[in-house]
């Protein structure tokens, strides 16, 4: 998957530029061919890539402000 390529590493921050981590996964619906949410957070250690951190963050795509260089998100508040 491209798109899964191109996002892994890139880093996720907040409107008020508050570092949330990076991305360490997608959630995609392949049925509709979209992209749902990154996964965002881990250490990128090898127990990451076998299974999810429980320190991992899931960012749906609705809270996405702009993807660049920089993931951008919505504060929660």
């Amino acid at each position: 998957m491209r798109i899964k390529e191109e996002m892994l590493g890139k880093e996720v921050v907040d409107i008020n530029a508050m570092v949330i981590g990076k991305v360490t996964d997608v959630e995609a619906n392949f049925e509709s061919k979209t992209l749902e949410a990154f996964i965002v957070g881990g250490n990128g250690g090898i127990l990451d890539s076998l299974r999810g951190s429980k320190n991992d963050v899931i960012v749906p795509l609705h809270m996405v402000v702009a993807i660049g260089d920089k993931i951008i998100v919505k504060s929660e508040k």
